[in-house]
């Protein structure tokens, strides 16, 4: 049975066999040493001339080439122990070496932590950068932090749910990634920017508290902290107000973060309303450390947004954050009069961290009355609210509890326990800066026969894109 190489430490004078692929190899003359990688470790491998074939078998390998190794773990003698590597008082005497696959040299090197090495490359050849120890430790950190999120959720009576991807287009606050329908030709389902109707109407159906590790899309510019797909902790509740939700996440947040061994600056976290933000940080996204130290994370809520803001495109009323936010309570018999709309705020509250948004969320609306007046403010008529929105205001006349939610970005929280500066370090498969896929190369031409049977036709320079 195979061994991991990170237990081989405790295995002195044992027999193992260990397999994986060959890190470095070094020729010493009569003597060649191997540093074999699994995803645990490295161990190092010493092959002596006195069985020669497999001496000579070893002095064809290189690098990255899997191999399966047979041997005894002996003690390194004092003065060869390797305090860089967890195996580094034991090596490995092999008694028997298996070529499994061979490899041609990689593109880059792989014993970097990478950040030498151009965009393109790296995305390309993913699943070689993926090799390398920062990006290994990267992802098992975000595999940690999901543990723990749901860990601490599945304690506090939530029940993960998942719900769909594909779904309607609807208002969010960025372009939706559109989905041509073979079946009902003309029509298009949109990959959800959030799960948002789909939770509420989790509530209405008696949920209570929800979760997933939701993926949501959002056609909008890249940047650092922004990819074209993300993951939320997304989450909702029933029978809560504003301060159950943040009592909850700080809680979430205080867990994981501790848990991955640093430090929360202030506990509870300071509260600061839009306005006092925008005043004394001059955004409503900012940094409370003084000395920038990495392993302390300065929480922060941003409370009481503006409900509207004024487009001037449109010359209408448009939603602040979502259309789905409840007004503060002593504002909403404004709102139905449609006074002093610039003014009003809304149960909407934001989590900032080191700099950035890292979770956002609002007390929703549950009355079909306020969500109707919303879209009547921002310009819609009743037959396209009906259409576009029907089914969620429907639902609120079958007996809607008062219900909140949140949702933290778990991409930008393990990219800040990483310390790194973008988000593409701690996913697997990321976008580029271009919006082009790793490894495969997307977006591509679909053929000719697709695009018949969705009854769409490619035409323009620019590859417009018109339904029948």
């Amino acid at each position: 049975m195979r061994t991991l190489i990170v237990d081989t430490k405790n295995k002195a004078e044992q027999e193992v066999e260990v397999a994986g692929w060959i890190h470095t190899r070094r020729d010493h003359g009569k003597l060649i040493f191997v540093d074999l990688r699994d995803r645990s470790g490295l161990l190092q491998v010493v092959f002596a001339p006195n069985d020669k074939e497999m001496h000579e078998l070893a002095n064809t390998l290189r690098n990255e080439w899997v191999v399966r190794i047979t041997g005894k773990i002996t003690e390194r003698p004092e003065k060869m122990v390797n305090p860089e590597i967890e195996t580094g008082t034991v090596e490995l005497q092999p008694t028997k070496l298996e070529i499994v696959s061979e490899a041609k040299t990689p593109p880059f090197a792989i014993d970097t932590d990478g950040r030498e090495i151009g965009e393109e490359h790296r995305m390309k050849y993913r699943y070689l950068d993926l090799r390398r120890k920062r990006m290994l430790e990267n992802l098992m950190l975000r595999h940690r932090v999901s543990t723990l999120a749901r860990e601490y959720l599945n304690k506090n009576g939530f029940i993960e749910i998942e719900t769909p991807t594909l779904t309607k287009t609807s208002p969010e606050g960025a372009r939706d990634f559109l989905v041509p329908s073979r079946f009902h030709p003309g029509k298009f389902y949109a990959l959800p920017q959030a799960p948002q109707q789909y939770k509420q109407l989790l509530m209405i159906a008696g949920i209570e508290k929800y979760y997933q590790l939701a993926h949501a899309f959002r056609d909008e510019d890249l940047r650092g902290d922004r990819q074209f797909e993300h993951t939320q902790i997304d989450m909702e509740m029933s029978f809560v107000e504003e301060k159950d939700i943040r009592d909850t996440v700080e809680g979430l947040m205080v867990h994981i973060v501790e848990s991955c061994g640093k430090k929360v600056m202030q506990k509870p976290f300071p509260v600061f309303t839009h306005e006092e933000a925008t005043k004394k940080f001059g955004a409503d996204k900012f940094d409370l450390r003084e000395d920038k130290d990495p392993n302390v994370f300065a929480f922060a809520w941003v409370t009481d947004f503006p409900l509207l803001e004024w487009n001037d495109e449109s010359k209408k009323y448009t939603f602040a954050h979502n259309p789905f936010s409840a007004p503060k309570k002593e504002h909403v018999e404004k709102l139905l009069k449609e006074e002093d709309l610039g003014n009003l705020r809304a149960q909407q509250y934001d989590l900032v961290c080191n700099g950035y948004e890292v979770a956002s969320g609002g007390v929703r609306i549950s009355n079909p009355d306020i969500q109707r007046k919303v879209f009547e403010i921002m310009g819609l008529d009743k037959e396209t609210t009906e259409e576009r929105f029907g089914h969620l205001i429907n639902a609120y006349e079958y007996g809607a509890p008062p219900h909140a939610g949140i949702a933290p970005g778990l991409d930008r929280l393990v990219m800040l326990l990483a310390n790194e500066q973008d988000i593409r370090e701690v996913i697997a498969f990321p976008m580029s800066s271009h919006g082009q896929t790793s490894v495969m190369d997307a977006p591509s031409e679909a053929s000719e026969k697709q695009l018949a049977e969705l009854h769409i036709k490619v035409s323009g320079e620019e590859g417009e894109q018109d339904s029948k």
